[in-house]
C-alpha cells in the first residue's frame, strides 16, 4: 500500500505503508544511530514525535528483548528500508509486525536522507503520514501548522509508584519518561529503587528519608512542566543528593533560574561527543533532546557548567554549587562507547555514601 509522508512546508514523500494504516500528524525529527532501533522505539521521550531513521537498513536483527519500557512511543516511524528476514538468536519477530502491534504508522522506501538534509536546513517540523492517495494539500498544511506536542510527560510516566529491592542505598527516581536502563543501573549497583510517578509531591519524597534522587529523562518542552518545577524547587532545597538526566536536567536549571530553548533540529543519536570540564576529556554518548539549556542564564553563584557538546558547544551537564546535585544531557544509562559515561552512576553512588 501506498503511504505518503507530508511536511509542513509542502514536501510530500511517496513511500510504502508499514505498521498502522490510520493517518498521523506530529512532530517529525531524526535519529542518526545505526543500532538500537529497538531502544529508540520504546523510549519514552519520543512520545509526540515521528521518527526518522537516517541508517538506510532498519530491522535487520528483528526485534529482540531490549525495550526500554513497556511499549512504544512514537507517533510514527520513517525508514529508508525495512529487513525482510530479519536473522538474530534473540529474534522474537519483525519490526513490521510490532509496529502494526503498538498501532504506529509509518512509511519505508523513501529518501530519508534527502528528507534529513531538509530538517537540518530548515529546522524540526511538523509532518503527516498518510495512505489516502487524494490527500487534499490545502485541507492538510494548516492542521500540520497548528499541531503542538502539549503535555507527554503525564502521558508516559507510571500510574503508581512501585519499588525494585536492593541492599544498598535507597533512590527515589522521578519517572517523568524514565528508560528502564536507569533503574536498573541504579539496582545492578545494590541500590533499592523506588520509582514514583512524575505527579508526586516532593513532600511525599522527603519524607520516604532517601538516600538520593533520581530525575528521570522524559518527552516534551520543558516550560510546559511548571508543577513538576515547583517540586524539584523543594527537592533541591533538601540536602539529598541529586543525579539527573536529560529532562531531569532541565527542570532543575529551570527550578534554579535558568532558561531552556528549542535546538534547531535537536540531538537524536548514539555518537555525540561531550566534553568533561573537569579534566577536559571526551566521551561518546547517546542523546535524545529537542531543548537545551541556555548555559548563559546559569547564576555561576548555583551551577557552572560541567559538560559541553563538542559539536556545537551547547550545554550538556552542571554541577551545582554546594550542593550535592550534578546533571547531564545526555544518556550515561544508554551503553554508547559502550560505557563511556557509565562512570556518573558510580559518582553518583559516591556522592551518596559521603552524604551519610
Amino acid at each position: 500500500m501506498k503511504a505518503f509522508l507530508i511536511l509542513e512546508d509542502g514536501t510530500v514523500f511517496t513511500g510504502t505503508s508499514i505498521g498502522s494504516t490510520k493517518d498521523m500528524i506530529s512532530e517529525i525529527v531524526f535519529n542518526t544511530s545505526m543500532t538500537g532501533y529497538l531502544e529508540v522505539l520504546t523510549d519514552p521521550s519520543y512520545a509526540g514525535q515521528a521518527v526518522v531513521m537516517t541508517y538506510p537498513l532498519i530491522g535487520n536483527y528483528g526485534i529482540t528483548p531490549d525495550m526500554e519500557s513497556r511499549k512504544a512511543w512514537p507517533d510514527g516511524y520513517i525508514v529508508r528500508e525495512l529487513s525482510r528476514m530479519p536473522s538474530n538468536f534473540r529474534c522474537e519477530g519483525t519490526i513490521q509486525d510490532f509496529l502494526k502491534e503498538q498501532d504506529i504508522p509509518g512509511i519505508a522506501g523513501i529518501d530519508t536522507r534527502a528528507l534529513t538534509k531538509i530538517l537540518r536546513e530548515k529546522g524540526t517540523m511538523n509532518g503527516m503520514i498518510t495512505t489516502n492517495e487524494n490527500y487534499n494539500l490545502d485541507e492538510i498544511l494548516p492542521k500540520l501548522k497548528a499541531y503542538t506536542v502539549g503535555d507527554v510527560v503525564s502521558k508516559v510516566t507510571c500510574d503508581e509508584k512501585y519499588v525494585l529491592e536492593g541492599n544498598g542505598p535507597k533512590v527515589a527516581l522521578m519517572d517523568f519518561g524514565a528508560k528502564k536502563n536507569i533503574a536498573k543501573s541504579l539496582n545492578e549497583r545494590g541500590c533499592e529503587v523506588t520509582v514514583y510517578p512524575a505527579g508526586t509531591k516532593a513532600e511525599e519524597i522527603i519524607a520516604a528519608n532517601p538516600d538520593g534522587i533520581m530525575l528521570s529523562n522524559g518527552p516534551g518542552d520543558p516550560e510546559t512542566c511548571v508543577s513538576i518545577i515547583e517540586e524539584i524547587k523543594k527537592l533541591y532545597n533538601t540536602d539529598i543528593p541529586i543525579f539527573a538526566i536529560c529532562l531531569g536536567h532541565q527542570l532543575m536549571a529551570l527550578a534554579n533560574g535558568a532558561k531552556t530553548y528549542k535546538l534547531k533540529y535537536g540531538h537524536r543519536g548514539g555518537n555525540h561527543p561531550v566534553k568533561d570540564l573537569t579534566n577536559n576529556r571526551v566521551y561518546i554518548s547517546s542523546q535524545n533532546h529537542g531543548y537545551a539549556v541556555d548555559g548563559t542564564t546559569i547564576d555561576p553563584a548555583i551551577a557552572k557548567e560541567a559538560f559541553i557538546n563538542v559539536n556545537d558547544g551547547t550545554n550538556e551537564g552542571l554541577a551545582y554549587e554546594g550542593k550535592n546535585i550534578f546533571t547531564v544531557q545526555f544518556h550515561p544509562e544508554a551503553c554508547p562507547g559502550p560505557q563511556d559515561s557509565g562512570y556518573l552512576f558510580d559518582r553518583f553512588m559516591d556522592m551518596m555514601k559521603g552524604a551519610k
